[in-house]
């Protein structure tokens, strides 16, 4: 059972910096329950906002249904109720609701609605899907809006006015004309979250528009650096901002882009490369390659402060 309403927990996320931990497995991509929680108290030490369980960058569209229940269960008892736990949800609308009831069995206090598996539909046929999940529990839900999900303002307004609980509007298309029309009618009554692959390039921009926060990926292995940024893009600090753009979200970026799937990929190879390996990905996503794996290091090497250096070399 959560701790908070809907709206606590849209509040409070709002506030401040999101990350999504990886989900550890072994050689044989089985889930490693302790090596998870120890990620997540160690990701507790800094000031995060809330922390998405199972999520895309978890590999949620890997993991068994079980499974998810069992990374929310571990997120939610390390995190001992310091923030906001999400968990992933999605796939089709029977798969999608039971998973958002496990969730607040589980303790979660939210949950992000991924695009449900593999059909287009039309804005009818999402906001019956969305409304189902938002019906079948007392937890607030952030819709995430990305690839065959894309809701517009009427359907949007329409499944606000009749779910109290969708509070949260992720977007992960980057359409500018379509977040300035959704803010424009929607306003504060929702919270807005930055979901494009690697959130940090469109911070900036996306600030501008009402989107207070973002769920950084690279948090997992630069967690002061990713906390830095943020800081930098809420005070509007350009010249910052742009500088660890060009130093390493950029590179980082053409990295990244070199293999399909690569998006969560690489966040694990960043967190093999700061010496806090968190096993391979699950098929059907590749790992990086050595190669690839020693850009990655030089890259976060060149701005990982030195004593964390020392310390992923010792």
């Amino acid at each position: 059972m959560s701790r908070m309403t809907p709206s606590e927990m849209a509040q409070i996320i709002g506030g401040g910096l999101l990350s999504f931990p990886v989900t550890h497995f072994d050689d044989q991509h089985q889930f490693v329950e302790d090596a998870y929680r120890e990620h997540c108290g160690w990701m507790l030490q800094r000031d995060l906002a809330g922390l998405f369980a199972a999520g895309g960058t978890g590999e949620f569209f890997s993991l068994r249904p079980e499974e998810v229940a069992q990374v929310v269960r571990a997120a939610v008892a390390e995190t001992k109720g310091k923030v906001p736990v999400i968990a992933g949800c999605g796939y089709g609308t029977a798969i999608a609701t039971d998973l958002a009831r496990s969730a607040e069995i589980e303790g979660a206090d939210g949950v992000l609605l991924l695009p449900p598996y593999l059909m287009n539909s039309t804005q009818d046929g999402l906001a019956a899907h969305i409304e189902a999940v938002c019906k079948s529990t007392s937890l607030g839900v952030i819709v995430y809006n990305r690839d065959n999900a894309v809701l517009n303002e009427d359907t949007l307004e329409k499944l606000c006015d009749r779910n109290p609980n969708l509070v949260g509007f992720k977007d992960g298309v980057g359409d500018i004309e379509l977040m300035m029309r959704v803010f424009a009618r929607m306003g504060d009554r929702l919270t807005y979250i930055g979901g494009l692959p690697t959130a940090e390039t469109f911070a900036l921009p996306y600030l501008e528009m009402g989107v207070t926060t973002y769920s950084s990926a690279i948090f997992n292995f630069l967690p002061e650096w990713a906390l830095s940024f943020y800081q930098a893009v809420r005070a509007r600090d350009r010249e910052t901002v742009m500088n660890g753009l060009r130093d390493f979200v950029l590179p980082y970026i053409t990295l990244r882009n070199r293999g399909r799937g690569y998006a969560v990929s690489i966040v694990k190879a960043g967190m093999t490369a700061i010496g806090r390996g968190a096993g391979p990905v699950r098929p059907p996503l590749t790992d990086l390659t050595t190669g690839e794996l020693s850009e990655l290091k030089a890259l976060i090497a060149a701005v990982q402060p030195k004593d964390q250096r020392l310390a992923a070399n010792g």
